[in-house]
């Protein structure tokens, strides 16, 4: 049985480096759970690898779930050559339906790992070895970590809302300060002209 060998970077840190030994015949889903773990990453948002050309062209889309719904809904129509497009036409396919080795064909394979797609995380995967295992070894693993994530990225900046806000930590006394002890009602803006009085 073979393993692959393969050495991960991080653009947005400097110096930043993980190598990671995984076995040939594992699927992507086992590849994307040693990349987020090993990196750093909460887990918790969707990814998608792309198998590149050695120029880092994308030629294949393995995503963590089927998109084959989301394909059959109606798409506007753009001409081929219409730069607003986003419809990837790239062969897709699900990670966990997905062997390594059918998508390893270069001995310095490129690999794309895209992660969290609201706040876009991009880290590059080459191959560096293909080598027997030994039986004892235990697969998928990183061998060596250099330089961290900054908080900020490790953080999904999607939810804004200030977790240690309770509804009880609402003080309503500033409605008050503004309406007076009763509130307000409808009556309070039936004399406002939402043209001239802006």
């Amino acid at each position: 049985m073979y393993y692959y060998k393969f050495k991960v970077y991080y653009d947005e840190v400097e110096d930043f480096v993980r190598d990671i030994e995984i076995l040939a015949n594992d699927n992507f889903e086992s590849l994307h759970k040693l990349l987020y773990e090993c990196i750093g990453l909460k887990g918790n948002e969707f990814a998608a690898f792309s198998i590149c050309d050695p120029k880092w062209n994308k030629q294949k889309e393995i995503t963590l779930m089927d998109t084959s719904d989301d394909e059959e809904m109606e798409e506007p129509e753009y001409d081929d050559n219409d730069s607003f497009s986003t419809k990837s036409r790239l062969p897709k396919f699900v990670m966990r339906d997905s062997l390594l080795k059918n998508f390893i064909s270069d001995p310095h394979q490129h690999i794309l790992y895209e992660y969290d797609f609201m706040n876009p995380k991009i880290f590059y995967l080459e191959l560096q070895k293909t080598l027997q295992t030994d039986s004892a070894e235990c697969f998928p693993r990183c061998t060596f970590k250099a330089m961290e994530l900054p908080p900020e990225i490790k953080v999904n900046t999607a939810n804004l809302e200030d977790p240690e806000l309770d509804e009880e930590d609402y003080d309503d006394e500033e409605d008050d300060d503004l309406f007076g002890e009763e509130g307000y009602n409808d009556e309070d803006f039936s004399n406002l002209n939402e043209y001239s009085d802006f």
